[in-house]
């Protein structure tokens, strides 16, 4: 038979032979086909110059230059053969003038005939390049050749391919060699191998395997090193061998064991004995398996109750994990509704972390109005987006906040279609497919509901979802009621500040109602630049005390007529610091207090208290600094007459960014010049 090393040398020849033949040839075809592109590609660049060059000699009646252009491109040593034949294939102009008056091969004008512009020609004699390019009749043709003559003539050029196929072949037989000097080394680089790690290896197994045969445990060992494997497979053998020898050793001891017993059962007596001893030994085996039986059963119905009791406590463990769950998002929603005392900010907290607990897609607040006995929506998650948020709902039998409110309890709908005392159709403009709703309580008075529709899963709300839905409404109540005293609180401050602005200005036929006039252009300056809601509210309420510092001022310093020293000036414009200083103890206005003291500010920094310059000044009190100038400029003072509107503007456009900024004085000037502005907040 023919061994393993030979069957596996001849398999790698065999593959590398045709993995290295089969890259020969992928490569050959690869050169043969670039030279052919390549070739194909400089036919047709050299085939459209000559046409060029040719055709314009033509028309400028150098007809005589033509051959003379053949004559020189012939010299060429890469071209054959150039010339221009007749569509009948009669050649008209040769670099080989013997050639004129000839008719071209049949191969190149059935070619030309067949629209083949371009070939590979194998002529007997040499091996060349066809290209033919048609040369058109255009008009600066017309006056030698006739206008219905589409073609004057088909140039053909040969270009020859020796010196390409000699490189072709060059390379066939550099890549070869190659191949032939890659297979042999890797043939003799395998056949090493095999015969280091593979041959050796077995070798020295085979030795030990004889040396076993014949009984010479010893000697049978082998120690093996050529690669990890074949180490392991080593091993294995000597530790079968060990094996081996210890079960012979043992079976020997056994044979003489048994021929000892074998003349102790000789005795019939001691036989009979044993025979009895054994039955009696049977005999106990059985009761004690009827006996292991029995407690089998007993511990089969163990596992049954303890899988019983595990299945128990995997339910409460689960309600348990609800349980914590809810009390989680009860303490988190406790947390958020308390972080605010702004009733818009509070409502959207109060539904996100609603829906969230409850899962829910779609959840509202509607707010009660007693007088029109309609509801209106603080705020609302997933409603379509075509329902106008600003409409008022009325409450009429059939809708879920009208039974809330009614019966002033919470309201769980498993299923709305299971309800007929309900539609589907909410007057929100949704379909509910289950529903829970609990009433907003303050003083023992409804003022308003909280709901939750259609949850994410599909699957109805439970009295769980309805029970943490009116713990979270009650948490909701308290936080609402306490934003209501909050506002009411802040609003008696500002009630409070405001009535001794207007006591100040009172006093003053001068400025009487300038806090009121700023802040109305304050309002329609910021809402034009975008403010957010809360910076307008912070906006309003600077626009009306911004001048109360004042209060520490020398009245008589404020009344003076005439033009005032510079010491007096000093004095002055400490009004900003005085009225942040008064407005100190009041804890919700510290935002507002930062534009009061900012509202003399300058743009390019040299205003005053601290000389901030640019984006460094608020948003708001560069605004303020807009409002409150123009409507000084346009009021009558003690020391100088009142400025007219047009005046009062052209002194904001001509201090734009150096006392004002820019672009709040471009967005006041553009609300004065499209709808009169000043003039309808002047009218009140």
């Amino acid at each position: 038979m023919i061994s393993l090393k030979i069957k596996i040398v001849c398999l790698t020849i065999l593959i590398l032979g045709l993995a290295i033949g089969l890259s020969a040839w992928h490569n050959l075809q690869t050169q043969e086909a670039i030279i052919g592109q390549i070739t194909l590609q400089n036919s047709r660049i050299l085939s459209d110059t000559i046409r060029s060059s040719i055709i314009t000699n033509m028309a400028y009646g150098q007809n005589s230059e033509v051959a003379n252009i053949l004559a020189k491109i012939s010299k060429e040593p890469t071209i054959e053969s150039v010339r221009i034949f007749d569509e009948t294939g009669r050649i008209l102009m040769s670099a080989n003038p013997e050639e004129i008056g000839d008719l071209i091969s049949a191969s190149e004008l059935l070619a030309y005939r067949s629209g083949r512009t371009s070939f590979v020609d194998t002529h007997p004699s040499r091996l060349y390049h066809s290209a033919m390019a048609p040369i058109a009749n255009a008009p600066p043709c017309y006056g030698c050749h006739e206008p219905e003559t589409q073609v004057l003539g088909v140039l053909n050029v040969h270009l020859s391919l020796r010196e390409l196929h000699s490189l072709q072949r060059k390379g066939r037989e550099a890549a070869l060699l190659y191949s032939t000097l890659t297979l042999a080394v890797l043939v003799l680089a395998i056949t090493g191998f095999i015969l280091y790690y593979v041959d050796t290896p077995i070798r020295r197994l085979v030795r030990g395997m004889e040396s076993l045969e014949r009984g010479d445990f010893v000697v049978a060992k082998i120690e093996i090193d050529s690669s990890a494997e074949m180490a392991q497979l080593g091993g294995k053998f000597n530790l079968m061998v060990g094996r081996l020898k210890n079960l012979m050793e043992t079976t020997v001891q056994h044979e003489r064991e048994m021929a000892i017993t074998q003349e102790k059962l000789l005795h019939h007596d001691e036989v009979r004995s044993m025979n009895s001893t054994l039955e009696e030994r049977l005999r106990e085996i059985e009761f004690l398996n009827v006996t292991l039986e029995e407690r089998i059963g007993e511990i089969e119905e163990a596992n049954y109750k303890i899988a019983d009791l595990a299945s128990d406590l995997e339910a409460k463990n689960t309600t348990l994990a609800q349980a914590v769950s809810r009390l989680s998002a009860l303490y988190k929603m406790g947390l958020a509704i308390n972080s605010t005392m702004d009733l818009d900010q509070l409502f959207g907290l109060l539904l996100h972390r609603s829906t969230q607990a409850l899962d829910a897609r779609i959840g509202y607040i509607l707010l009660l109005e007693k007088e029109s006995w309609t509801m209106r929506i603080g705020a609302a998650l997933g409603l379509p987006e075509e329902f106008d948020e600003q409409a008022r709902v009325p409450l009429r039998p059939g809708s879920v906040s009208h039974w809330v409110v009614e019966k002033n309890e919470p309201l769980l709908i498993r299923n709305i279609a299971e309800s007929r005392e309900f539609s589907r159709i909410s007057r929100l403009g949704f379909s509910r497919e289950t529903v829970i709703c609990a009433p907003l309580v303050i003083k023992d008075e409804v003022v308003g509901t909280l709901t939750m529709a259609n949850r994410h899963d599909n699957l109805p709300f439970t009295p769980e979802d309805l029970e943490l839905l009116s713990t979270i409404a009650a948490q909701a109540s308290v936080a609402i009621n306490n934003a209501h005293l909050y506002q009411e609180q802040q609003t008696t401050y500002l009630s409070t500040v405001q009535a001794l602005v207007s006591t100040i200005e009172a006093s003053d036929a001068y400025t009487r109602g300038h806090s009121e006039r700023v802040t109305r252009y304050c309002l329609a300056i910021g809402r034009q630049a975008g403010l957010p809601h809360m910076g307008l509210r912070r906006l309003e309420q600077a626009a009306i005390l911004h001048d109360i510092g004042k209060i520490g001022i020398d009245a008589a310093l404020l009344h003076k007529p005439g033009e005032l020293s510079a010491s007096e000036i000093e004095i002055l414009h400490q009004h900003p610091s005085i009225g942040v200083r008064i407005l100190e103890p009041i804890h919700f206005l510290r935002e507002v207090r930062e534009i009061i003291e900012q509202h003399h500010e300058h743009y390019d920094g040299s205003g005053y208290p601290h000389r901030l310059q640019g984006e460094a000044i608020l948003l708001e009190a560069r605004i303020l600094a807009v409002a409150d100038a123009y409507d000084a400029m346009i009021s009558h003072r003690p020391y100088r007459q009142a400025l007219t509107e047009e005046e009062a503007l052209l002194e904001l456009e001509k201090h734009a960014g150096s006392q004002f900024d820019p672009q709040i004085v471009m967005v006041f000037l553009c609300l004065w010049r499209e709808n009169g502005l000043a003039r309808k907040t002047a009218d009140g």
